[in-house]
């Protein structure tokens, strides 16, 4: 990867020490020259390459089958270690954790969280001095061994890691399910519902009592009067009703446009390249467009993934949203969407209720068959489409 690509440091490479309590990163400016990233490991710096799925395709179709699976964006990091040494301070993160050793061997030490505030949480931790940790709960050491050996910690669990004297260590980590909990559906929810229920409640657009900031706020916290007991009674009744506001489907689709953002475009087989806009269709040759795809009533299609689109409705009218065109890096490129007309809502949902299985042009809803066919071609020429067979083609 050092040799074939261009990392920089920082954004795709950190050398680093935790040696005596302190955590250390020793990023110079510029480039990761392999030479220089070297002289740092021999010098007991620990390497983390970030997104090493944008530089190696195993990785890379690794991520691909797992974010399928998990309906989440995941992500990936590498890191090398020198015999002898640890590069990270205990801490835990806000993602959920799969370690798969590589090479070497490597002492894991896993602790509890402190307290119930920093179970499941939503962010990940500052390093954690170790005189304000308890026992570990679990110790081990993978080992070459058993290659594969694979070690999963939940979001919120404290860990740190080190070789020892004999044996570097080499290790992927996955990590899943960041920014995916309920609290983060009602992040999305919340706001809608506040702003449908200002539109058909009038108790939800009513003046505050008049003085209200001489009744509430933290100098008033502790105050008792009949205004404070008012206005507090309100905020409760009207959160109850917001509850007839509240669209977790709403929520979802926001939630499955962010992911769509995020995710990477899906891996497909040489079969699924071979019947899709990815191999088949439109060519140019000689100044010739030839090979030009062709789409009938009797065409049976599929969408490429069940996670690479999400249908949903804005202000503006409906749109589908596909991570299909994403690049490998994180935010490479921009929000990918295609306007639809309402008529096309039912070929979406039928496409999207049928997956994996194939469903002809001719059975999707609607009778305007050559509207339907044109929707299809537009999904497929954006990737969301596979066929079961290479399309019949025409010359032009």
């Amino acid at each position: 990867m050092l040799r074939e690509n261009l990392l920089y440091y920082t954004k795709n490479v950190d050398v680093v020490t935790y040696e005596k309590g302190e955590r250390l990163t020793h990023n110079p400016e510029g480039r990761a020259i392999p030479a220089n990233v070297w002289d740092y490991y021999m010098n007991g710096c620990s390497v983390r390459i970030m997104n090493p799925h944008t530089y190696n395709q195993k990785v890379r179709d690794l991520l691909s089958t797992l974010q399928e699976y998990f309906g989440t964006m995941v992500g990936v990091n590498v890191y090398l270690t020198p015999a002898g040494s640890q590069g990270f301070a205990p801490h835990y993160d806000d993602i959920e954790a799969f370690v798969m050793q590589l090479e070497g061997r490597k002492h894991w030490k896993i602790y509890a969280p402190r307290n119930k505030n920093e179970e499941l949480p939503r962010y990940s931790s500052p390093n954690i001095p170790r005189d304000e940790l308890q026992a570990p709960i679990k110790e081990l050491t993978l080992h070459t061994l058993h290659a594969g050996d694979l070690l999963y910690f939940p979001r919120g669990f404290i860990h740190e890691a080190s070789t020892d004297a004999e044996a570097h260590s080499l290790h992927i980590t996955v990590s899943v399910y960041q920014n995916t909990s309920y609290v983060d559906l009602l992040e999305k929810l919340l706001p809608n519902a506040i702003k449908k229920a200002s539109e058909n409640d009038i108790s939800f657009r009513k003046g505050l009592p008049l003085n209200y900031l001489s009744h509430v706020g933290m100098i008033h916290s502790n105050k008792k009067s009949p205004e404070r007991t008012e206005i507090l009674n309100s905020v409760k009744e009207l959160m109850h009703k917001l509850v007839d506001y509240a669209s977790v489907d709403i929520a979802a689709d926001q939630m499955g446009r962010k992911f769509m953002y995020e995710a990477l475009p899906p891996n497909l087989s040489v079969s699924e390249k071979e019947r899709s806009s990815k191999e088949d269709g439109d060519r140019m040759e000689n100044g010739i467009v030839k090979n030009i795809a062709s789409f009938s009533p009797d065409t049976m299609v599929r969408f490429t993934r069940y996670h690479t689109q999400r249908l949903v409705a804005e202000e503006s009218g409906v749109r589908i949203y596909y991570c299909t065109e994403n690049a490998n890096v994180y935010h490479g490129e921009e929000e990918q969407f295609l306007d639809l007309d309402k008529s096309s809502v039912d070929t979406i949902t039928a496409l999207q209720s049928i997956y994996p299985q194939y469903i002809s042009i001719e059975e999707l809803p609607g009778k305007d068959q050559i509207k339907k066919i044109q929707i299809i071609s537009d999904l497929w020429e954006r990737g969301l489409i596979v066929t079961n067979e290479p399309l019949e083609i025409e010359d032009e």
